[in-house]
């Protein structure tokens, strides 16, 4: 049997042409014209129009007409094996499609910074996972704003101090935190008590981001809004907040790093909060993706988790 190819003209919608083969999958199940208008709500002469039309594309003969009955050729048998088992797949697929929407499963891509992504994330992940078992999490590390169409991201986190970049995308804060001071406590207890930003400058400190110079200035702002300068030595530097906070917790000196990582652990005793009544600098956590609102549940699920863990654990003021 020569092949059969659906050529849709440019005039006309795909659509359109899904409902012509749809109206003749109706007539061979159906057994009649008649029958195929009463299911779909469509006239007789509506239904006789798409199957003459889907003809026509096909440039075949799919039923033969007569006065008392309509039966299906051989090459509208042929067509129709096929054409079902083709709708019944866009079925499912719609079907996904707008479950997707309602019910909160299948893979979820996130991309986040490193500092973010190997001290923040890996237990929330683990607790949204025991929620969620039907979803699973692809997290994606860089310090690069990736593309989230390109790289098939549905989720970026990002931090920033100040105002995020147009990257027309769909953006909304997740929640607020502060940069502080930590060190462990086997440091502090080996080395003089800091009870002033000044005391800072007999201390190991640990800066973060890379600098050229051999100091650094460090601006602290208190819970009344007093600020105050102090220009500190640093012992070793780190290019990312992960990494300092490897070395504070080794006890290598005083570093900077966000609430939001160091929390947990300030919280079970490994870390101590130096100067509590002083943070460096107020941040928020953003979460990024494609679509907002219209996101899929799996994206609004994993979206909303973040944003009621961190409203339950409010950052240091």
């Amino acid at each position: 049997m020569a092949k059969m190819e659906l050529m849709v003209d440019e005039t006309e919608t795909l659509g359109g042409a899904l409902e012509d083969i749809r109206a003749f999958c109706a007539v061979v199940e159906l057994g009649s014209i008649s029958g195929a208008a009463q299911h779909r709500g469509e006239t007789k002469g509506a239904v006789s129009r798409r199957i003459s039309r889907l003809e026509q594309r096909l440039g075949t003969l799919l039923l033969s007409r007569t006065p008392r009955a309509v039966t299906a050729t051989e090459e509208g048998l042929a067509f129709h094996a096929k054409a079902r088992d083709a709708l019944d797949l866009l079925d499912d697929a719609a079907e996904s499609a707008r479950q997707s929407q309602a019910i909160p499963r299948g893979r979820l891509r996130v991309t986040a910074p490193h500092d973010l992504g190997l001290e923040l994330l890996p237990p929330l992940m683990t607790r949204f996972r025991a929620e969620h078992p039907q979803i699973a999490i692809d997290l994606v590390l860089s310090g690069r704003m990736l593309d989230l169409a390109a790289n098939r991201i549905d989720l970026a986190l990002r931090a920033t101090t100040g105002e995020l970049p147009d990257m027309g995308y769909r953006a909304s804060t997740l929640g607020e935190f502060a940069i502080s001071l930590y060190a462990a406590p086997d440091y502090l207890d080996a080395r003089p008590t800091i009870k002033t930003p000044d005391d800072l400058t007999a201390h190991e400190v640990i800066a973060t981001r890379d600098n050229s110079r051999d100091h650094v200035r460090w601006q602290l702002v208190n819970g009344r809004g007093k600020t105050t300068e102090v220009v500190v030595r640093p012992a070793m530097y780190s290019s990312e907040f992960s990494g300092t906070h490897r070395l504070v917790r080794v006890g290598a000196g005083v570093g900077a790093m966000p609430d939001l990582v160091a929390r947990a652990e300030a919280e079970a005793g490994l870390l101590t909060p130096v100067l509590p009544d002083w943070t460096l600098a107020r941040a928020r956590l953003h979460a990024i993706s494609v679509a907002g609102r219209e996101a899929p549940a799996r994206v609004r699920a994993f979206r909303e988790f973040l944003r009621r863990h961190l409203a339950r654990s409010p950052a240091r003021r």
